[in-house]
């Protein structure tokens, strides 16, 4: 019997009161949009929200970025995050001078790989997206990175998440679960991702999922998974594959880390971790222990492997860094059954439809 996982499941029963007193409070909240006692804002250009109806990591980074560069060149992109785990509040505009810990990991690493595009953070979406198009008054386009919850703004196509091995629907409302959002509100969704999927993902097992998630008529179901691209050096950028003959330090503090260790683990000889909590702020002392444990390693062919979130929040030891053999492993989401084209097209069919139909107002 593992003990620790009998433990947790027994301590997440007792937490059970809490969870009915949580999903209540949701219920209430989405019964008070649903009859228009609270209010919604919608705003004069194509607003395109990404999120999920749990806690916890379903891929909606990797989405984003993927809608960035679908539409990047073709309109004037924004994207608005809350900035989790910032250290600063209320409404901010990435700059040249931002840092993970001004704007949030995720928002500095969309600022860090697409300088074209405008990346804002604020608690609140409602009140960010008027200062976003004061700031930025060209802005064509706007993606909200999780913000599924956030009622307070109707986005013109709303994209829900949810992990292949750990759907929604096999879930429980916060903290005897991971649902932060009651199953219903899948229903407010223009499109759903699977996300995670295995690559080789059987079109009998894509039936059945769509089947158990009982899509509405209007709703477009897609599936990706995980594709892992070349490491690239986090100061010098300089890029090195790795295979079987290499022996990894995985560094990571993120919130499902499962994919990226099954990735390593069939990708490499030998590999070894260290993990730390879920946006992790590193410290010097982290680095040193870092390079310790990678010095012992025996093997001539070693190298250190982050990921992109976590390489944003080492950045500020650059000089540190230039001469450890710390490797950044970045991903994209892959559609698969080759329905990408469709996906996109969906996409700008969207913005299209909405440019049109204020045109003709």
């Amino acid at each position: 019997m593992n003990f620790n996982s009998f433990f947790l499941r027994s301590f997440r029963i007792l937490l059970l009161p809490f969870s009915l007193l949580y999903g209540l409070a949701i219920v209430i909240r989405n019964f008070l949009y649903n009859k228009k006692i609270f209010n919604t804002a919608e705003f004069n250009l194509p607003v395109i929200c990404v999120g999920n109806l749990v806690m916890g990591g379903t891929g909606k980074s990797p989405m984003v970025e993927y809608l960035i560069e679908v539409l990047q060149g073709r309109f004037s992109i924004a994207t608005i995050s809350r900035g989790y785990k910032r250290k600063t509040k209320g409404y901010a505009l990435a700059n040249e001078t931002s840092t993970a810990l001004e704007i949030g990991d995720e928002p500095m690493q969309f600022h860090n790989k697409f300088a074209a595009i405008s990346v804002a953070v604020g608690e609140e979406r409602v009140v960010a997206i008027p200062q976003l198009l004061h700031d930025k008054p060209d802005t064509e386009v706007i993606i909200l990175d999780d913000a599924f919850q956030h009622r307070a703004i109707k986005a013109g196509l709303n994209i829900l998440l949810t992990v292949y091995n750990d759907l929604y629907i096999d879930d429980f409302f916060f903290p005897t679960g991971g649902l932060r959002d009651q199953h219903t509100s899948a229903k407010r969704a223009d499109i759903i991702i699977v996300t995670k999927c295995p690559s080789d993902l059987a079109k009998s097992k894509k039936e059945k999922i769509i089947q158990q998630l009982q899509p509405k008529e209007k709703q477009r179901i897609f599936f990706t998974s995980i594709e892992y691209q070349t490491p690239y050096h986090i100061i010098t950028k300089n890029k090195k594959p790795f295979s079987l003959d290499d022996e990894i330090l995985l560094v990571y503090g993120i919130a499902n880390p499962q994919p990226l260790k099954d990735h390593i683990a069939e990708c490499s000889a030998l590999y070894d971790e260290i993990s730390y909590s879920d946006h992790h702020i590193f410290s010097i002392d982290d680095l040193k222990d870092i390079n310790r444990k990678f010095e012992k390693i025996q093997s001539p062919n070693k190298l250190i492997l982050t990921t992109e979130k976590d390489a944003v929040r080492f950045l500020k030891f650059k000089k540190e860094l230039s001469d450890i053999p710390l490797y950044v492993l970045p991903l994209k989401a892959a559609f698969l059954f080759n329905e990408d084209v469709v996906f996109n097209q969906v996409i700008i069919d969207f913005i299209a439809g909405f440019k049109k139909e204020n045109n003709n107002e």
